[in-house]
């Protein structure tokens, strides 16, 4: 029989069994499980304020947010979005599943993020949208491209999936650009079982999400527009509002572990890591090395032998979504070598709120 712990790159924050048992008893007496009960009301509000931003659209999903939140601007079909290749598969299909074609940018090797200063030559009279990604809760040099958005009257969508909570010179992520996306998927720092939520400042985005995740149904007889369903229902919106009790002490304990990397790795021959961006207040979701090729071991080789002891990291982004089978090659000639360079390199390591200091010794002893 094999008792080998196995070690995965992320688990879930959760609260305890009794206090989130607790919070879902009064389900039982309402019946009221979705359709934007009290929960999600609540969880809506206290988000608005720990995020620190004006308002925010739940979801039923991370990616459901950023398709309607795209869609919420009425792009004609065909447009251009500029994007970055090295993401979550979702952000690219997010934009061609709204009609809309993507254009990658090529990245950062410092940091992950989209090259501020490769977007500009990639504007087409069809451009219409930036949509950057802050990549492991490395935060975009937004500063520049809102200059780039202004210049050419540009929308500008962040996916900020991997920052939750994060702040920029002490305002929060969701503050920058036109629209922010969240993810609180079950592997996220915040999570709601499944969730995801839009930031904006915009009233009439605000409104327009609002029908597009409700079937554009205003009261039992008015349907203003046509929509989906896409709403966050009562059961996660509870586990939302529990987690988001422990939030501060669950960042705390994934900072430790992530420090830990760090201090203990960054003297590796060969492992290479990136650069802190002091400016930036992190949630510390990732915790992302770089195998360089005066390691010992190739990339490839390092994950299997890590897995061969039950520890499993993930090669997270690889390959660039650019590049993944359902493209069909349309993208092979794309101009991202940066990207493409780095998703043959990377390795993300086990972090979580909880994680035992041996298996935290151990990870880093292997490599």
């Amino acid at each position: 029989m094999n008792n080998r712990k196995e070690i995965f790159v992320t688990r879930s924050s959760m609260p305890s069994y009794e206090e989130y048992c607790e919070a879902i008893k009064p389900l039982w007496e309402s019946r009221w499980l979705t359709n934007m009960g009290e929960y999600h009301q609540r969880l809506e509000k206290e988000l608005a304020d720990y995020l620190d931003v004006p308002q925010i659209s739940l979801m039923v999903n991370g990616h459901m947010a950023l398709e309607m939140v795209i869609q919420t601007f009425d792009f004609p079909r065909g447009s251009e979005v500029i994007t970055t290749p090295f993401t979550f598969i979702s952000t690219t299909h997010a934009i061609v599943r709204n009609g809309l074609k993507p254009v990658f940018c090529d990245i950062k090797l410092s940091d992950g993020t989209i090259d501020e200063n490769k977007i500009e030559d990639l504007i087409t009279e069809n451009t219409v949208a930036i949509l950057p990604v802050h990549v492991y809760g490395n935060i975009c040099n937004v500063d520049a491209i809102q200059k780039i958005a202004d210049k050419y009257g540009l929308k500008v969508i962040y996916d900020a999936a991997h920052a939750f909570g994060e702040k920029l010179n002490g305002v929060g992520i969701g503050n920058y650009g036109d629209a922010s996306i969240f993810s609180f998927h079950a592997t996220k720092v915040f999570h709601t079982i499944e969730g995801g939520a839009v930031v904006c400042k915009n009233d009439e985005i605000y409104e327009k999400l609002y029908n597009l995740k409700n079937f554009g149904i205003r009261d039992e007889e008015l349907v203003v527009s046509v929509g989906a369903n896409a709403k966050m229902n009562e059961f996660s919106a509870i586990m939302g509002l529990c987690n988001l009790t422990h939030i501060n002490d669950a960042i705390a304990a994934r900072r430790y572990v992530y420090d830990t990397y760090r201090r203990l790795l960054m003297n590796v021959k060969g492992i290479s890591l990136f650069d802190e961006q002091a400016d930036v207040n992190k949630s510390y979701g990732y915790m992302p090395i770089i195998v360089e090729s005066d390691y010992s071991l190739s990339r490839d080789e390092l994950n299997l032998k890590l897995r061969e002891k039950g520890i499993f990291p993930r090669k997270y982004f690889c390959p660039v979504t650019a590049d993944h089978v359902c493209f069909k090659n349309r993208y092979r000639n794309e101009k991202i070598d940066n990207a493409r360079k780095l998703a043959e390199k990377i390795l993300v390591l086990p972090i979580y709120e909880g994680m035992e200091e041996y298996d935290l010794e151990r990870i880093i002893s292997l490599i």
